[in-house]
């Protein structure tokens, strides 16, 4: 047999595993590793998604939140995991820029991981202050930070958060200290009792606390107001002309080498958890726009955004950990 018929063996013997690996598949929970304490940002949105994919998947999706090293302790679990499918990590772009961050990481973020989809592709984040910061909105909050020198806290170094706050803090022209925390829920708990003075959350956890007034809104980071505070002005056109940060994707790997047939299955019920109007709604009201990209298409956005971020971390001169 010629080394050509034994290639397109092994290929076809492949696809035909793979196909019967999908069919079976799943007979159990799969395990979603959440990389960040509960109540952030990332838990907020896959909690949702989830309970939608199971009616697809039919097991239960069980989040299991490994907070610490924004995002690296969950995240190294899941690149030593079993590729069975079982074991999943959802997270958010803080997963492209830790490879910028960080001198040493205990795995490759390009070849220990197998990009899935992205399941939303976020517009901003909420710039909110604790009440008794005496600003609000951007002009105010830029001239308080010009008196007295202003905290903030972020869900960890190289978040998304960390990074809206240095650019905030380049464009003002004002010097502000980072605090950061060990995720998005430890963080809103220090702004919302008055440990550091402002916060980046998504609007999906910071809608609630606006409304009840333990928070206030300054500003929107992202190139659009939310349909869920429509009142609140981004930071473009209350006070800093031409800001604008995204937060980027929140998107699911797979541990590496996870068989094509379960990322594609995994990528179709992403797609068909948003055929639920209430939820494509949830989503799009608090600053997401629900994605599901095919594996490949997202496969190529993620890697750009690896050479994005670390163009960005440069630039910035932010100290590697």
């Amino acid at each position: 047999m010629s080394p050509f018929t034994l290639s397109a063996l092994a290929t076809s013997l492949a696809i035909i595993g793979g196909s019967a690996v999908a069919q079976s598949f799943p007979t159990r929970p799969i395990r979603v590793v959440v990389p960040f304490p509960a109540g952030g940002n990332v838990d907020t949105y896959i909690r949702q998604l989830a309970r939608q994919m199971e009616n697809t998947m039919g097991q239960p999706l069980v989040i299991d939140n490994r907070g610490g090293a924004n995002g690296i302790v969950g995240c190294d679990i899941v690149a030593k995991g079993t590729p069975d499918g079982y074991t999943i990590l959802a997270t958010s772009i803080a997963f492209a820029v830790n490879p910028a961050m960080y001198k040493k990481l205990p795995y490759d973020t390009e070849k220990d991981f197998t990009p899935i989809t992205n399941y939303a592709n976020g517009l901003g984040y909420v710039m909110a202050v604790h009440p008794s910061v005496p600003a609000n909105n951007t002009k105010e909050l830029i001239a308080l930070a010009k008196k007295q020198p202003l905290r903030y806290g972020s869900a960890g170094i190289g978040n998304g958060q960390h990074l809206a706050g240095v650019l905030f803090s380049q464009k003002a022209g004002v010097e502000m200290l980072h605090v950061p925390y060990k995720g998005g829920g430890p963080v809103l708990t220090a702004v919302l009792g008055g440990e550091v003075h402002i916060n980046f959350p998504g609007a999906s956890v910071a809608v609630p606390h606006i409304k009840s007034g333990k928070l206030r809104g300054i500003g929107f980071t992202g190139d659009k107001r939310i349909s869920s505070l429509p009142d609140l002005p981004t930071i473009a056109e209350s006070g800093l002309p031409g800001f604008n940060f995204d937060t980027g994707w929140h998107a699911m790997f797979g541990p590496p080498k996870l068989p094509a047939a379960l990322v594609n299955q995994f990528q179709a019920a992403v797609r068909k958890a948003f055929d639920n109007a209430q939820l494509r709604e949830t989503f799009t009201s608090t600053g997401y726009d629900p994605a599901g990209a095919p594996p490949a298409e997202f496969d190529k956005l993620f890697r750009a955004d690896l050479k994005r971020f670390a163009e960005i971390v440069r630039a910035a001169k932010i100290e590697l950990q």
